[in-house]
């Protein structure tokens, strides 16, 4: 049976490409607020709101990209136009670190939820280590960590052709 409602699930579920990446650098700079307002009022009170909401973020910017996550509409649509500064990169990375995000986060709202709180702080700690390079040095860690398995060949070749192609990086 057809698609009879006419939905493109691929334009539902599509992740810009290329990206900018001082967008993605402001995006991840409000994570590390959230986060470490999460982990200070945590470590202060014991509650763990934040990490649903840090997960749930990730998983829409996964998803979706930055269409419908408040962090996502904050600075495509409004931080970044303030810088006037264009950086393009390739999208595939930066899903792949939304997606290591996303996986994170979720372990340390599941590890909140079922006591191991120590360990969901850590982790928590290590996603602010990792949200921090990306903000401040423009260093994205999931990006590396994406290119590490695409020259082992656990990620294919076509799926960056811009990671392969150095010609192509130079947007």
């Amino acid at each position: 049976m057809g698609n009879t409602i006419g939905i493109d699930w691929r334009k539902v579920f599509a992740f810009p490409n290329p990206v900018n990446e001082y967008a993605a650098r402001i995006t991840a700079g409000l994570v590390v607020a959230l986060s470490v307002a999460t982990l200070v009022t945590g470590l202060l009170t014991g509650a763990g709101w934040g990490l649903a909401v840090i997960a749930v973020g990730f998983w829409l910017r996964l998803l979706f990209g930055p269409r419908i996550s408040p962090f996502g509409i904050l600075s495509v649509k409004v931080l970044t136009p303030m810088l006037g500064k264009t950086r393009l990169v390739a999208g595939p990375p930066k899903r792949f670190a939304q997606g290591l995000g996303a996986a994170m986060s979720t372990a340390a709202a599941i590890l909140f939820a079922v006591g191991l709180v120590p360990a969901a702080w850590l982790l928590l700690a290590v996603l602010i280590a990792a949200a921090s390079l990306e903000s401040f040095a423009g260093f994205c860690l999931g990006c590396a960590v994406f290119g590490f398995l695409q020259r082992r060949g656990l990620i294919p070749e076509d799926i960056c052709e811009a990671c392969n192609n150095i010609t192509l990086r130079r947007t």
